[in-house]
C-alpha cells in the first residue's frame, strides 16, 4: 500500500459495469483487510443454493435470512469464514474478533449455543477474495471497483441479489443511474 493510499479496511468494493472478469460482475465486496500485503473480503451478494445446515449444522439458526452459504470469492472455497455485525460498544463474545468497524469474524468452532454472540447479524461465506500487495489499487485506479461506504445492514441483507443496485443507488447522483445499467449493455 502506497503511504498515502486510504486504509479500506471495513469499506464495499462494488464492481462497475467496466469490471472485466465475470467472477466478479456485479458484485459489492466487503473489505475486511487492506495492508502493505495485499486485501482480503467477501462477496456479499453471491448467495450459493446450499443450505448452512448442509455444512454446519449447530450455526443454522443464527445465520440472517436467506439461511444459506455464500460463495466469499474464489480463494480457498475449501474454508469457511463467519461474518458478523456488531453493535457499538459492549463486550464480544469470547469467539468473536472485531476486524473493520462494525465488522467481524466468528470463530465457526465454537459453539452459538453456548450464550449470546453479542452480534447482531451472522452470514457463513465459502471461500474469500484476495488481492496481492499494490493489485487492488491498480483495479481501482483502473476503474474496475468503486469503493464506497458500508452499512451494517450490507453484510446481512435477506435481499442479497439486490445489494449491487441498492448500494450504487443509494449513492445518488450518477451512481444511481449507473445502478441502472442493464447486465448486458449490448442487449439494451
Amino acid at each position: 500500500m502506497v503511504a498515502d493510499a486510504p486504509d479500506l479496511d471495513g469499506r464495499l468494493l462494488v464492481a462497475s459495469p467496466a469490471l472485466g472478469d465475470e467472477r466478479f460482475a456485479r458484485t459489492v465486496v466487503l473489505l475486511l483487510h487492506h495492508g502493505d500485503d495485499g486485501a482480503f473480503g467477501v462477496v456479499l451478494n453471491r448467495p450459493l443454493p446450499v443450505r448452512v445446515d448442509a455444512v454446519l449444522p449447530a450455526w443454522q439458526e443464527v445465520v440472517a435470512a436467506p439461511g444459506r452459504l455464500f460463495q466469499g470469492g474464489p480463494v480457498g472455497l475449501d474454508g469457511a469464514l463467519g461474518l458478523v455485525t456488531l453493535p457499538d460498544g459492549g463486550d464480544l463474545h469470547p469467539g468473536v474478533s472485531r476486524l473493520a468497524g462494525p465488522f467481524g469474524v466468528v470463530d465457526l468452532d465454537s459453539d452459538p449455543g453456548q450464550g449470546p454472540l453479542g452480534v447482531t447479524g451472522v452470514r457463513i461465506f465459502a471461500g474469500h477474495s484476495g488481492w496481492a500487495a499494490g493489485q487492488l489499487e491498480d483495479e481501482i485506479a483502473a476503474g474496475d471497483w468503486y469503493v464506497l461506504e458500508a452499512d451494517p445492514a450490507d453484510a446481512t441483507t435477506p435481499q442479497p441479489d439486490a445489494l449491487w443496485r441498492r448500494v450504487l443507488r443509494r449513492q445518488g447522483g450518477a451512481m444511481a443511474i449507473v445502478s441502472t445499467f442493464p447486465p448486458d449493455p449490448s442487449l439494451n
